[in-house]
């Protein structure tokens, strides 16, 4: 099973993912982040990496390498805004056999904000301050996205439900 944490930036994905691996030790947590960082240090970095088809397959085939060698459960905490891309990454999945259980947390626009301003990044992490900016420009677009989501998307409200309580309804729903 492949858990994917839909939502916008500040939307309670890895705070999400942190509290299924507290409850699922034996899974594996995936950060696609890290393909399209990994893929920047071949390549200059030009705006979103979601844009790069070779991101986009490499998500695909990384999981499915996790999911097939190392866990029967992965947790991945990663946007997928752009219907497009969503319907390339979690077809892929599907289409290799895979189950892949896709949650999508809302948020109201200004909560969304809330958290945003109150991270804090970490000295040396430009990326951490890359993601705060386009969050802040994409919050709109990310409150627009929950209506665009499949069926059988798990739709959840992340500022109306605690980590635990969020929790409890994904695996309520496994």
């Amino acid at each position: 099973m492949i858990i994917w944490i839909n939502g916008g930036f500040g939307a309670g994905k890895t705070t999400l993912a942190a509290e299924l691996h507290r409850r699922l030790p034996d899974a594996v947590v995936y950060d696609p982040e890290d393909v399209g960082l990994m893929l920047w240090k071949w390549m200059p970095p030009n705006g979103d990496f979601q844009h790069l088809p070779s991101w986009r397959e490499l998500v695909i085939a990384t999981a499915l390498s996790l999911r097939r060698h190392h866990a029967d459960t992965l947790i991945v905490p990663m946007s997928l805004i752009r219907d497009a891309y969503r319907a390339e990454i979690l077809g892929g999945l599907a289409a290799a056999g895979e189950e892949v259980r896709h949650v999508f947390l809302d948020a109201d626009a200004g909560v969304l904000r809330e958290r945003l301003n109150a991270r804090m990044p970490e000295p040396g992490q430009e990326w951490d301050q890359f993601a705060r900016e386009a969050g802040m420009t994409g919050v709109d677009e990310i409150v627009a996205a929950a209506a665009r989501q499949p069926g059988g998307t798990l739709l959840l409200r992340s500022d109306r439900l605690t980590p635990a309580g969020l929790a409890d309804e994904v695996l309520a729903s496994l």
